[in-house]
Order: structure tokens, then sequence, then C-alpha cells
């Protein structure tokens, strides 16, 4: 026995074919439209100070892998050395 599934868009109707793939996506579509209405932008003010600080933090991060990095490497240079003395 071979169940049939109607697919069913976001208004309760059942799809049918192209016609109902059409209308879920103008649905799809008006709904990010009314989504994009209500967002609330950051100004030019906002925008500058996050920028800044994202910046800052790239790289204060880079920074400090830079340095562990440095370490890490001697660390296993300085062991490869040792060991290799023996």
């Amino acid at each position: 026995m071979a169940a049939e599934s109607t697919a069913v868009s976001g208004t309760g109707q059942p799809s049918n074919g192209v016609a109902g793939w059409y209308a879920s996506v103008k649905e799809y579509i008006e709904d990010l439209k009314a989504e994009m209405r209500r967002v609330t932008w950051p100004n030019s003010k906002q925008v500058q100070a996050t920028t800044g600080v994202v910046i800052a933090a790239v790289f204060l991060f880079a920074a400090y892998f830079a340095v562990v990095d440095l370490i890490l490497g001697r660390t296993i240079n300085q062991i490869f050395q040792t060991l290799a003395r023996r």
C-alpha cells in the first residue's frame, strides 16, 4: 500500500504542481518583505563603532595566535633537538 502525500502550502491549501510551487514562492517573498520592514537597522555611528571593535578584535586575536604559535613552535623544536642528540 503506497501512501499518497499532498504538499500543503502555508495557507493550508494543497499545492498542485507548478502553480502550488509558484504560490509558495510568492507567499515566501511577501513574508520576507514584511519581515524586512520590521527590522531595525543601525545608524552610521553604530556601524562605525562596531566595525572598529571587530577590526581591533581581529588584530588582537592575530597577535595572540602569533605569540602562541611562536612559543609552541620553539618548544616543539627544542624537544626535537633534545631527542635528536640522544
